[in-house]
């Protein structure tokens, strides 16, 4: 939540919604770690998301503050909605196939309609709705379910590719461990051989269309970012509201 707030403080907007979301609470349920919380906090921000028109930019502190922004962009744009999931994990993880019960790398398969009461928008995305990109840290659990599913999944070394021809209406989702450590390490699971935030930045102001996005898992160790990880914030933040 600390890393939340502190990138939130990064981002430009006209107005700012806090959503008083539980950090803790409840037990594992379902094969899900603190999964009466997790469904509250989904309510709460469904709520703080009535009524506004305007591009949101969410800002939390894991991929699991994204259900409710995607879901309203799908009732919003229907089936003509793409979801950019930028991430270095693909995060379609099952309860059987992450003991830990860790949402947040079940939240794609969620979205997907695969997921706990709750948890599962009403209207799931189809996985030709969904690109990873990015990813790199995938389990082989994951990638069997990639392969099955038909989601389009690209690495590192072809990010671009997942920028091509994409066009809008488009859901940008950007979970900070898809960054190189050494340009950016304060994330909750940081993976090697990342990507540029430059180039990212570059690629995403290319995006046609962007009508919602999120930047999540912003983990620094102190109260006070970085001030070269605040900048790569704050130009995310600005080529995805450009």
């Amino acid at each position: 939540m600390a890393g939340a707030r502190t990138a939130a403080a990064l981002v430009p907007a006209s107005a700012v919604v806090t959503v008083p979301v539980l950090e803790t609470g409840g037990g594992r349920t379902a094969g899900i770690r603190a999964y009466d919380a997790l469904v509250e906090n989904q309510r709460l921000t469904r709520e703080a998301l009535a009524g506004i028109g305007d591009l949101v930019i969410t800002v939390g502190g894991d991929c699991a503050v994204d259900i409710a922004p995607i879901e309203a962009a799908r009732a919003r744009y229907g089936d003509a909605l793409t979801v950019l999931w930028i991430d270095a994990h693909p995060d379609v993880h099952s309860p059987r196939t992450l003991p830990s019960g860790a949402f947040h790398g079940m939240v794609v398969r969620a979205l997907l309609g695969d997921g706990p009461p709750g948890l599962t928008p009403e209207r799931p995305l189809a996985p030709r709705q969904v690109i990873i990109a990015g990813e790199r840290a995938g389990h082989a659990t994951e990638h069997r379910y990639l392969a099955e599913t038909g989601l389009r999944r690209h690495g590192v070394a072809d990010l671009e590719r997942a920028f091509d021809g994409l066009r809008g209406p488009v859901y940008v989702h950007i979970d900070l461990d898809v960054l190189d450590p050494a340009a950016f390490g304060s994330t909750c699971y940081p993976e090697p051989d990342g990507v540029r935030p430059e180039l990212l930045a570059e690629l995403v102001c290319g995006v046609d269309e962007i009508v919602g996005a999120a930047i999540t898992e912003h983990a620094p160790a102190g109260d006070e970012p970085d001030p070269r990880e605040a900048e790569v914030i704050r130009g995310l933040a600005a080529a995805l509201a450009r």
